[in-house]
């Protein structure tokens, strides 16, 4: 394969931040008497070709969390809205940290710890492992939880143990908020107010249809109308 063919073949294979390289290389291969005149202006030719081209865009790296589903939003709202927190303590995160605490103390009121993994909670919550991960980390740094790693060998760990140790946060998933939200709704009135007007007709001491007349017997019915 001649020289010039390999740069030709460079050209074509390189990125566009390696044609300045290849144009150097070109030049010197000239002076030195590898390449003529014709080839020489040939590769020139075809790298200008290849560095008017446009740059490809590079791919975009997805940052942030999972795209939000209606689904995941109303777990992500039910959960952070389930009182598993103190709303002084509430108060300190955000919607989606609420929500991974909310499943961490569900899981610690029921078996005294959670050994849920982070992406257990994090779908449970309808959150990212991220928003769990920061969730976890503030709520250590200030002294409501404790993380235990449980390491089996270099390479194996078990889920981390979270257990609760804020004694206000303890009370609160002892006894429940107090108060709560709910509304007393008084019972609906079934009695009946008013009773028909016949019957109190028929019921009235002073009433002249205190004894009906009997068909059979009209009268039985006159004597007892009578008083006899």
């Amino acid at each position: 394969m001649s020289f010039c063919e390999e740069i030709r073949r460079a050209v074509t294979a390189a990125p566009r931040i390696k044609l300045p390289e290849i144009r150097s290389a070109l030049y010197k291969a000239f002076a030195a008497g590898q390449l003529s005149e014709a080839e020489a202006e040939e590769l020139d030719s075809l790298i200008n070709a290849k560095a008017a081209l446009p740059a490809e865009a590079a791919p975009r790296r997805r940052v942030g969390s999972r795209p939000r589903s209606s689904a995941s939003m109303e777990r992500r709202r039910s959960w952070a809205a389930a009182g598993r927190l103190p709303p002084a303590l509430a108060s300190r995160f955000t919607v989606a940290e609420q929500a991974a605490l909310a499943v961490a103390a569900e899981q610690v009121k029921q078996h005294g710890a959670c050994t849920l993994t982070i992406g257990h909670i994090a779908a449970l919550a309808g959150i990212c492992p991220t928003s769990v991960k920061n969730a976890l980390r503030t709520a250590q740094a200030l002294g409501l939880l404790r993380i235990e790693e449980r390491r089996l060998t270099a390479f194996r760990n078990l889920p981390n143990r979270v257990t609760i140790t804020a004694p206000e946060w303890l009370s609160w998933l002892r006894i429940g908020p107090k108060g709560g939200g709910g509304k007393f709704v008084p019972p609906t009135n079934t009695r009946v107010k008013n009773r028909p007007r016949a019957d109190a007709r028929e019921h009235h001491p002073g009433s002249l249809f205190r004894h009906r007349p009997d068909p059979d017997d009209p009268e039985k019915g006159i004597r007892q109308s009578r008083g006899g």
